[in-house]
């Protein structure tokens, strides 16, 4: 109670699957498999203002520059502009 009560607090919206549905987390579950294949173990942070930047510039890159081919083939951004 006291860890829910902090992160409401805080301001921070807790996100969790429903019940026997491993399938509602599946898009999380890829963006940081490739985060950590494609950033995350080529890199070495001294500070945790570091790992910040990298996750953000990374979070960036994924969005706007990775191409995939799941969203035929355009970035995130691309896609979601299309359907618009």
């Amino acid at each position: 109670k006291e860890y829910v009560h902090e992160v409401s607090k805080a301001g921070i919206t807790r996100s969790m699957s429903r019940v026997g549905r491993c399938i509602d987390n599946a898009p999380m579950e890829s963006f940081w498999s490739h985060f950590k294949d494609e950033y995350y173990y080529d890199h070495t942070f001294i500070t945790y203002e570091e790992l910040v930047v990298g996750v953000d510039s990374y979070i960036n890159y994924y969005n706007n520059d990775r191409y995939q081919w799941n969203l035929k083939s355009l970035t995130p951004v691309e896609y979601r502009n299309q359907a618009v």
